[in-house]
């Protein structure tokens, strides 16, 4: 588990050079005023801090430990310069981590109005305590037996502390928000109703359906997609010789999980490593940890219990972009007990059943500047507009989204 540093989070503070127009500030998806929380902290005002910044991030004591600070705040950090950025993230997960555990949710005067959000994750959380402060009912669908989402039934204990988010499912019941576990919106309950039920819906839920890898033989029983994996990893027989495919950072959960279960484990990308979406430090523990990489290689079938792989190359396309060219005549055959697939995610469109919202171009729900969709009373957030994100932008996303059913459901004059 983690340990903070209090000593080296004040010298961190106090480099900071509270820039005026902070680019680590302006690179946050919730925009975060670091340079005053900096001045406060160094001040000794950690808790006037922490009240700040949680108002701002509901979930800070999570985002703090598992974003991908290397690509927004850290990266964007004047002091690159001198290779030597201020390490925020830090200073946060401690005023956060300590404050979550006396945060309270002061609910607004009773509006008799109430919310439906369907997904216990990062969005829905968030959203629920915006819209509880706001003095709204809220009830919380959600497909598992607690809340959390990823966060409890994804990423992997030894990368986030299941303490933080049993406190927050204490800090929703505190609040008052109702919640429906163990619901499939869709089945058990649909769409229709909740809109039935409630003055307005937030569709929050992540995307849960792994992408497959649509190669022949993908059905062999020994192919098993690791956000399955991930949600109880002792009730998987993974066997000695594990390959994961992918490059994000459920790869990385999943294959420092198998390593951790006595697994050699390597993982196969069709890119570089400065090519994969997993955040960098994640990816570096893997190979502290003993996870070997073969790159350039993607699967392309199966062969009696062996994976067909085929060599790939970078291909630069002329905006700029880097696709994988497979190389024919290079296919070769790896043996495995268990192969995790970890290409990606899908959301589950069926959650709208015969209410179906309009569509863009690209298959998404159309929504407008507050995440409306079409059907007037259903917004969305999280995955459901992003795609597989950050907890952090999943965050921003339901800020957006809160803003919009607030003023959704208030009163006309």
């Amino acid at each position: 588990m983690e340990k903070i540093d209090i000593n080296a989070n004040k010298s961190e503070a106090a480099r900071c050079l509270k820039c005026r127009n902070a680019r680590c500030s302006a690179a946050c998806p919730v925009h975060t005023d670091i340079p005053a929380l900096m001045s406060l902290y160094l001040q000794g005002k950690k808790d006037e801090a922490a009240a700040i910044l949680l108002r701002n991030n509901p979930m800070a004591a999570i985002s703090s430990r598992v974003c991908d600070w290397s690509r927004v705040c850290l990266s964007r950090c004047i002091l690159n310069a001198r290779q030597s950025p201020v390490n925020w993230h830090s200073v946060e997960a401690e005023m956060a981590g300590d404050a979550i555990f006396r945060m309270k949710i002061r609910p607004g005067a009773a509006t008799g109005k109430s919310v439906g959000i369907i997904g216990a994750g990062p969005a829905g959380i968030s959203a629920a305590i915006w819209l509880r402060e706001a003095g709204h009912d809220v009830v919380i669908y959600d497909i598992y037996e607690r809340p959390g989402g990823v966060l409890r039934y994804g990423i992997p204990e030894f990368r986030l502390d299941r303490k933080f988010i049993d406190r927050y499912e204490v800090i929703l019941v505190e609040a008052g928000v109702a919640f429906r576990g163990s619901t499939i919106v869709g089945k058990d309950i649909t769409l229709r109703e909740l809109r039935e039920k409630h003055d307005a819906v937030l569709i929050a839920a992540g995307a849960g359906i792994p992408r497959k890898l649509d190669v022949p033989g993908e059905e062999d029983a020994n192919v098993i997609y690791a956000l399955d994996y991930l949600k109880d990893p002792s009730a998987y027989n993974l066997g000695r010789n594990v390959i994961v495919i992918g490059g994000g950072n459920v790869t990385m959960d999943a294959c420092r999980t198998a390593v951790r279960q006595g697994c050699d484990t390597t993982v196969y990308y069709r890119k570089s490593f400065e090519n994969m979406p997993a955040n960098a430090i994640e990816v570096e523990l893997a190979r502290e940890e003993g996870v070997r990489f073969a790159l350039f290689e993607v699967p392309v079938g199966f062969n009696e219990g062996r994976a067909v792989m085929r060599k790939c190359e970078n291909v630069l396309k002329p905006d700029g972009r880097v696709s994988t060219k497979m190389l024919e005549g290079t296919d070769h055959e790896v043996e495995f007990d268990t192969m995790l697939v970890a290409i990606s995610a899908n959301v589950d469109f069926d959650i709208f059943g015969e209410d179906k919202p309009a569509l863009n171009r690209y298959g998404w729900p159309e929504t407008d500047d507050s995440q409306q969709t079409s059907l007037k009373d259903v917004f969305i957030a999280g995955d459901f507009i992003l795609g597989p994100a950050t907890v952090v932008d999943a965050v921003a996303s339901a800020k957006k989204a809160v803003a919009g059913i607030l003023n959704f459901l208030a009163p006309t004059t």
